[in-house]
């Protein structure tokens, strides 16, 4: 059974919903990214005051900073984990095979969560949020294939992608996870 995951798919896909789930149900450490950045500023720890003030600027953090904050978060946990929403682009994912090396912590599966565009859009129109227009929404799934996307080859030629039809209840596609990872 794989311990250390990574999910990957489009915004929409679901993946902070599936993520979460499934590192309760197999009681891993859930690293969402976002999550990681606020909790460090809400500590109040140095990597916390760094990202607080580049956030400040309106800047994105920078991949040795979330690198940084990420090898804190594993270096002391025993067990085993999640990562949801990073990496974003090939640059991270290299860095971040560098830094589980070191901490002999290597990725297991990475869980590839596959939904039709019509169906992306319809999921991010209904959420109601004010970022979500059809324009942005648009833009976010342009910067996923020309960015994120390419990770897909990345893993694959690692043999560690699973892929898992994303449509249909939270439930359904939590089972289709499960089964996904044997």
């Amino acid at each position: 059974m794989s311990n250390r995951l990574l999910f990957l798919g489009p915004p929409g896909a679901g993946k902070g919903t599936q993520a979460q789930l499934l590192a309760a149900e197999r009681d891993l450490l859930h690293l969402s990214t976002g999550e990681l950045l606020r909790a460090e500023v809400e500590a109040g720890t140095e990597l916390g005051a760094e990202a607080q003030a580049v956030m400040a600027r309106g800047e994105l953090v920078s991949d040795a900073l979330v690198l940084a904050i990420v090898r804190d978060r594993l270096i002391s946990h025993d067990g085993g984990w999640l990562l949801d929403g990073f990496p974003r682009n090939l640059a991270q994912a290299e860095a971040l095979s560098e830094l589980l090396e070191e901490l002999h912590q290597p990725i297991e599966c990475v869980v590839l969560l596959q939904l039709d565009d019509g169906i992306l859009l319809q999921r991010l129109l209904s959420r109601g949020r004010d970022d979500d227009n059809e324009a942005v929404i648009s833009n976010r799934l342009e910067v996923y294939r020309e960015q994120t996307a390419p990770l897909i080859a990345f893993y694959r030629q690692l043999g560690l992608i699973r892929e898992v039809e994303a449509e249909g209840s939270v439930e359904t596609v939590a089972k289709r996870v499960v089964d996904g990872l044997g």
